[in-house]
């Protein structure tokens, strides 16, 4: 596979993303079977695994992917549907393909709800084939056969996909499957759910079923910018003293991070990454993200890509629930990206509304690069612009220097502290880690690892974690999109997301996907704890009491442990910081070899 600079894939022009493994012949039985065909598609549309957790209604899909498709996709057995659509997810945001997750029937769909969900809102294209008991009641076995059949399946998760679909012959299936893997892959992406009768699965296949034409292209061109509207853009732009950039989801394509990079120094203006994706390298002197001040004296806030414009913009007093903007006044507002595309009726992930002076409905990979030369080309024969952009450089990168020159001295504060500090614990990977070549999964350990570590090239980190129990699976498919790079990949795994599904652990080793997970572990599901904290101080409750319910102690899981009975190499729990270097590069040789590794690493709660 050839690779750009930027790692991104390359592309055919098809629009089919090449895979790292080419599919092999498939080895036709004596008699073709209707779930043979699905598998057709699957080699045809080029996706390489299949997350999964057995099940009997999908056991002609089965068969024919293990036999007839000579395993391709690669099966990789999971403990949970959850984990299956977690591993696509993740494996989807690092490598920018999709992947296969097979659940079972109504009952594995229902288990895999709130995966779908992240994934959903997290904009990751997750190709989700599931299976339903026969709809022709003579062909259902007793009871089992109608508990787990659904009259429609995919209406359990129409509200959170981009679509659904359940084709009643084996005719309907290569249509529906490409239209499928074309609105999945369309911008912004997110995951479909394609329900296959188990009756149909299995029935011989009498005649033949053309699939779609090689040649086709299944995902339509990206969606440029009116160009008059994003004349309008650069004159506002240009207009600005002070000009801020905030950007959500521009790395998902690293042309997007580089084309960021471009305009931002083109106008000299400061970027606030919020790291949805990766967006812009983190020591660049333009990178002011994590300094929310910068939007105090901001007269024109550029939103690229962003649905939670709102957080880093204003002040919130939890207990109260009072949201109050930091943002001046008359302060101009430009929003290039999806806008009101996808806008749910029923989960509000579409955040407060934005009123925007221009609203651009654009994909941000074209229309950067567009709105770059637009402002290019008036700097270069405007001088007064000219200075007015290197003094602002000049001021940004100032800022920047301060705010790491505040978080390093920061990080040395309690250094010696046991259990360990965040900030020590960011340190000391990075220490070990800092000449590798080396990827961070999906959390950042409160922010520490963004402000201390070099997020240099745009698939450093495909972006920051979701919710409670999410992390782990995600973890293993960035791993998984890395492996055939030999990237180090480390996941800075809080205690409380792994308790949810341990037995994920199994899996990387199962699978041979090698990680190093750095726990974080402070023995506690500590956010709900401070949020326990603020009651106690409102109401006047007592503060000692906020931890009932909200700890992992007592007793305190064995982590190291857990893992070595998974087949990981483990070391742990590690309370003093001068421990924690050595154990990461013992950790690291095994990781190199091919085995997943696991630090226990006992922290503050904050």
């Amino acid at each position: 596979m050839v690779e750009r600079k930027s790692g991104k894939p390359s592309v055919p022009s098809t629009g089919i993303p090449k895979s790292t493994r080419t599919p092999p012949p498939v080895v036709p039985a004596q008699e073709r079977w209707a779930s043979d065909v699905i598998v057709d598609l699957l080699h045809r549309y080029r996706l390489p695994y299949a997350a999964l957790n057995p099940g009997a209604s999908y056991r002609g899909l089965h068969d024919s992917i293990v036999n007839y498709g000579q395993n391709y996709p690669t099966m990789m057995l999971c403990q949970h549907e959850e984990t299956a659509v977690q591993v696509a997810h993740g494996y989807a945001k690092a490598s920018g393909r999709p992947m296969v997750a097979i659940v079972h029937n109504l009952v594995g769909l229902l288990h895999s709800n709130l995966a779908v969900y992240y994934a959903y809102i997290d904009r990751a294209p997750v190709f989700i084939v599931g299976a339903t008991g026969p709809m022709d009641e003579s062909k259902r076995r007793p009871r089992i056969d109608w508990t787990h059949t659904a009259n429609v399946q995919g209406q359990a998760v129409r509200d959170y996909t981009k679509w659904d679909y359940q084709p009643t012959v084996i005719d309907g299936v290569p249509e529906s499957f490409a239209r499928a893997y074309g609105v999945m892959m369309t911008e912004p992406q997110g995951p479909v759910y394609m329900c296959y009768d188990a009756w149909l699965q299995e029935q011989p296949l009498d005649h033949e079923v053309p699939l779609p034409p090689a040649d086709a292209m299944p995902v339509p061109a990206p969606l440029a910018a009116d160009p008059d509207a994003l004349a309008r853009a650069a004159d506002l732009l240009l207009k600005a003293r002070r000009p801020v950039i905030m950007a959500e989801y521009v790395g998902r394509d690293p042309r997007g991070f580089q084309a960021l990079v471009e305009l931002a120094e083109t106008l000299g203006a400061p970027v606030y990454d919020i790291n949805s994706r990766l967006n812009f390298p983190g020591r660049h002197p333009l990178n002011l993200s994590m300094v929310k001040e910068v939007f105090r004296d901001a007269d024109l806030i550029l939103c690229l890509d962003v649905r939670d414009w709102e957080k880093p913009t204003t002040e919130l007093a939890s207990t109260t629930r009072t949201v109050e903007s930091i943002v001046p006044e008359g302060c101009v507002w430009i929003d290039i990206g999806f806008g009101d595309l996808e806008l749910s009726s029923w989960a509000m992930d579409y955040q407060r509304l934005m009123h925007a002076r221009l609203r651009v409905l654009a994909d941000t990979t074209l229309a950067i690069p567009a709105l770059t030369t637009l402002c290019r080309e008036r700097i270069t024969g405007d001088p007064a612009l000219q200075r007015l952009v290197a003094e602002r450089s000049r001021a940004t990168a100032g800022r920047h220097r301060e705010a790491r020159a505040k978080w390093a001295a920061e990080a040395l504060q309690d250094r010696d502290a046991s259990p360990v500090t965040l900030p020590r614990l960011a340190s000391e990977v990075w220490e070990v880690i800092r000449h590798e070549d080396w990827v961070l999964t999906a959390g950042t350990l409160e922010d520490w690892t963004r402000k201390l570590w070099d997020f240099d090239r745009p698939y450093r980190h495909p972006g920051k974690s979701l919710g409670t129990s999410t992390q782990f699976g995600i973890s293993m498919g960035v791993a998984l999109a890395h492996r055939d790079h030999g990237r180090l990949v480390v996941d800075m795994q809080p205690d409380g997301d792994l308790m949810f599904d341990a037995g994920a652990l199994w899996v990387a080793a199962k699978h041979r996907i090698p990680m190093l997970a750095v726990m974080y572990n402070n023995r506690a599901y500590y956010n709900d704890w401070e949020h326990q904290l603020r009651m106690a101080r409102h109401r006047g409750t007592p503060e000692s009491r906020a931890h009932i319910g909200m700890d992992l102690d007592d007793p305190a899981p064995d982590f190291a442990g857990l893992a070595r009975s998974m087949g990981w190499y483990a070391e742990g729990p590690i309370d003093r910081g001068e421990d924690i270097g050595p154990a990461l590069a013992r950790a690291i040789e095994h990781v190199k070899a091919g085995q997943p590794a696991l630090v226990d690493v006992l922290t503050q709660k904050r």
